[in-house]
């Protein structure tokens, strides 16, 4: 493959994306009809604004997800601190309520437009942002692609690769340069990461450190954390959270095993997506476990199994009710979540052990004392019926990991550092408009 053909290769995606512009609108139609799309906002993911861009210096940033979202709160935060506005676009009805929960009216949210030129250009018409910052994997072509054509400096942070995607890239080397080289500076979440990018021809990449280490732990509704505490009254409890298909009835399987030797155990289970609570709550219950659902605002009451996390937004809430977390999508299925979070709350952590996605986090929790893999729900079984008799152990733990999250801080700074020499400018502009000075 040479540069000649990948170039070609991106004209192609280019064209075929407009010709299929005027198609889409049944796809995001139905996205809206399943609860994926805000249907009065729908215009959005055409590049339609719905507000009008204010003036001065602004800077566009884009998250996927809430995981995403999350991660460059405390950067966008800076950002406005300096006196310029910010556009952020997520991706998810979920990212864009995370959006106003945090930020409120301080930013203009946006859902990103579909990656197809028409949509990206209006989008960019309309805002003209001064710098794009992109949060961690997104690499959309057309994106990137019209932004180096307008000469928009284009940064990502928190910036990773899985090994899936680094493998598929370099099967496809020369797009990957091709679409890179557009990209003003990398910053990486770890030297794994920066020399993956660096192989596929990004220039320059610095390594930050991962910004979710610098959030602030998940917020809780004390109202909601008072009340479910009372309930629970000093029961054993653990936690099985962003749980992916199939884990959910392996944490029912640990419940079963350690009933017997835990009489008061409740196991609180957080699936990943919220909107399968219905199907596992059946689940459960064919299994025999009595539920409380906390969508339906269900007591938990002293003989309650199960506690069904089928809510959007009150991690914070479940983890202060435990300590101790198995994380999934590493047991029966693969990448990890996050495990920061759980340690910044006060739990031991438990994972699977595939957990390629967040691997240079879990190798400082597990080095340092504050996190412990599993192969299978027997072993799970056993570290959760250690760490519940054995509280000299599970503390040990707990300690650990807020002593490793601790030492893991300093991306916020190190990336800031990163984009001085794009925001520098904006902050000046912005200034002498309002009659200041300042630095960065």
């Amino acid at each position: 493959m040479s540069e000649r053909w990948a170039r070609a290769m991106l004209s192609v995606y280019r064209y075929a994306g407009a010709a299929a512009y005027p198609l889409v609108g049944t796809y995001v139609g139905w996205r809206a009809s399943k609860g994926k799309e805000e249907h009065s906002r729908r215009r959005e993911r055409y590049g339609v604004a719905s507000q009008p861009r204010p003036a001065g210096p602004l800077v566009w940033v884009h998250a996927a997800s809430v995981g995403e979202t999350v991660a460059v709160v405390p950067l966008i935060e800076r950002i406005l601190d300096f006196g310029i506005k910010v556009v952020l676009t997520t991706g998810t009805v979920t990212s864009a309520r995370v959006a106003d929960e945090r930020l409120g009216d301080r930013i203009i949210h946006q859902y990103v437009p579909l990656d197809l030129k028409p949509a990206v250009s209006r989008f960019l018409d309309h805002w003209l942002p001064d710098i794009a910052i992109i949060a961690e994997s997104e690499i959309w072509p057309m994106t990137i692609l019209e932004l180096g054509l307008r000469r928009i400096p284009q940064v990502l942070v928190n910036g990773r690769l899985s090994d899936r995607s680094f493998a598929s890239w370099q099967k496809r080397s020369f797009i990957a340069e091709a679409l890179f080289e557009n990209l003003a500076h990398v910053v990486a979440q770890s030297d794994v990461d920066g020399e993956r990018f660096q192989a596929l021809g990004a220039r320059p990449v610095t390594v930050s450190g991962n910004l979710k280490v610098d959030t602030d732990p998940p917020p809780v509704d004390q109202y909601a954390l008072g009340k479910l505490v009372a309930e629970i009254a000093g029961r054993q409890t653990w936690a099985a959270v962003s749980t992916h298909e199939g884990e959910e009835m392996i944490a029912v399987e640990v419940h079963a095993k350690l009933k017997s030797r835990h009489p008061d155990l409740l196991t609180i289970i957080v699936p990943r997506h919220p909107d399968r609570g219905a199907v596992l709550h059946a689940a459960f219950g064919e299994a025999g476990l009595k539920v409380a659902r906390r969508s339906l605002d269900e007591a938990v009451e002293p003989d309650t199994d199960i506690l069904l996390g089928d809510t959007i937004g009150e991690m914070g809430l479940y983890l202060r009710l435990t300590e101790i977390a198995f994380v999934g999508r590493s047991l029966s299925a693969e990448g990890g979540q996050n495990p920061l979070e759980p340690a910044m709350l006060n739990t031991a952590v438990l994972s699977g052990r595939n957990v390629q996605n967040f691997r240079e986090s879990y190798k400082r929790l597990i080095d340092g004392g504050g996190a412990r893999l599993v192969r299978d729900g027997d072993m799970l079984a056993g570290a959760v019926h250690f760490l519940l008799n054995n509280d000299k152990a599970r503390g040990d733990m707990i300690t650990a990991g807020v002593h490793v999250v601790d030492d893991m801080r300093g991306a916020l700074a190190a990336t800031l550092k990163a984009l001085e020499p794009y925001i520098q400018p904006l902050i000046v502009k912005s200034r002498l408009k309002n009659g200041n000075g300042g630095g960065f």
